[in-house]
């Protein structure tokens, strides 16, 4: 184990979707991808889980959205999570719904649980209907390759691949009422990345004991700090989706706000979720640099993160950053347009530690220093305003020539 002492859980080295009490996980290839890569994946647990889920807010959502939303709310509870990269089963019509029902329907069969019990996932090309004999070849196969192990988890985090380059996993354990909880996830998400209520495809596993309602309103609030607050290219996908599943196997009294673990497990879960989050943007499409922005004396936190996230979206910063350019005239300038309250005259601006702006004024500053600093791999740009006490951190990546090339080419 990893440790962190300044925080109430211990960072897993080695952990995955499966560490928690109760989890199995899988992967494979059944063809629906060009290349060999694993393209259909599934997280399973052994009793029914408790689960929440948030969805994308973009008003055209894929089907796979509607039949997780129905699973998810018919009882709270799910058994089992199906995903399919490759193909985002949006704007099929008729026949993307018809195949997403089949989808949980046939793997609910497959596992000997009812299809409310089955929540299902998409993510690749949209308005290319699926190619269900794969698919069914596929799913026929998987729950053999389910097991708790890390290379199971390695297979379903590999299915979950669009254009990412690397998969994104964590896991963390806390003590709650004397018993060991663990908390893990997996993401994935590389382009079309500006969540509203969700990340690309996210999914956390938990063996803590808490029913759906806190944990619906533990992923809501996670999910404001961390994947609301990432963008890669402005674009919010159709098939966004933060799914959770608790199966209470730890043996911790349930967890609810009376609870006095309920801070810690919530700071845990955040901390889960930042991770992905930061994954995400690290490995954005054609990205060389992650690029955290951080503001503060806003005049209140919701402030603060429109603000953060109006900056690390700005073309024109992101496009300085990949250049080394510390031009921080595109800073302020994306900070005036967010359309927040703010002292024009009271902005200061860091990159990491070297100053560029103080009460709007510009400082003299080395730019071949500037220029050492915005050439490493990650970049932090400090805004403070001075306006109040209201502060949030927002995470971006570079824009380069790479991204232009890989979504020219997208379908091809």
């Amino acid at each position: 184990m990893a440790s962190r002492t300044d925080l109430a859980y211990t960072v897993i080295d080695g952990g995955s979707i499966t560490t928690p009490k109760g989890f199995k996980a899988g992967g494979l290839h059944c063809g629906l991808k060009k290349t060999t890569r694993h393209d259909l994946g599934a997280i399973v647990c052994e009793v029914p889980a408790a689960a929440a889920g948030v969805y994308t807010l973009n008003q055209v959502q894929a089907a796979p959205l509607k039949v997780t939303k129905e699973s998810v709310g018919e009882a709270g509870t799910l058994r089992a999570v199906l995903v399919n990269s490759g193909n985002a089963n949006a704007c099929t019509g008729a026949q993307g719904e018809e195949d997403a029902y089949r989808m949980r329907d046939d793997f609910a069969a497959q596992l000997g649980v009812t299809p409310h019990q089955v929540a299902v996932a998409s993510t690749g090309v949209i308005g290319e209907t699926l190619k269900m004999d794969r698919v069914s070849s596929g799913m026929a196969e998987l729950p053999a390759r389910l097991a708790a192990t890390p290379d199971a988890a390695d297979d379903f985090c590999q299915a979950i691949l669009t254009t990412d380059l690397v998969e994104k996993s964590v896991c963390v354990a806390l003590p709650i009422g004397g018993k060991t909880v663990h908390i893990a996830g997996a993401a994935k998400g590389s382009g079309m990345i500006h969540p509203n209520m969700a990340t690309m495809l996210g999914f956390v596993t938990t063996d803590a004991a808490i029913g759906s309602e806190p944990l619906a309103a533990l992923l809501r609030q996670a999910t404001d700090v961390t994947f609301n607050m990432i963008t890669v290219d402005g674009d919010t996908s159709t098939n966004d989706m933060l799914l959770a599943m608790a199966s209470g196997l730890a043996g911790n009294e349930a967890l609810s706000e009376a609870h006095p673990d309920y801070a810690a497990f919530a700071s845990a879960l955040i901390y889960v979720c930042e991770v992905l989050a930061k994954a995400i943007a690290r490995d954005g499409e054609g990205a060389t640099k992650l690029v955290e922005v951080k503001v503060r004396g806003a005049r209140s936190d919701a402030s603060a993160r429109a603000i953060a996230k109006t900056v690390i979206g700005s073309s024109l910063v992101k496009s300085a950053v990949f250049g080394a350019d510390a031009n921080w005239g595109r800073i302020i300038a994306a900070v005036g347009r967010a359309g927040e309250p703010i002292d024009p005259e009271t902005i200061d601006i860091r990159i990491g530690a070297i100053v560029t702006l103080e009460q709007s004024r510009p400082v003299a500053f080395d730019e071949e220093a500037a220029l050492a600093y915005l050439k490493g791999d990650t970049v932090e740009i400090h805004v403070d305003l001075h306006v109040g006490e209201g502060e949030a951190v927002a995470w971006g990546c570079d824009l380069t020539y790479d991204y232009v090339r890989i979504n020219a080419a997208y379908r091809t």
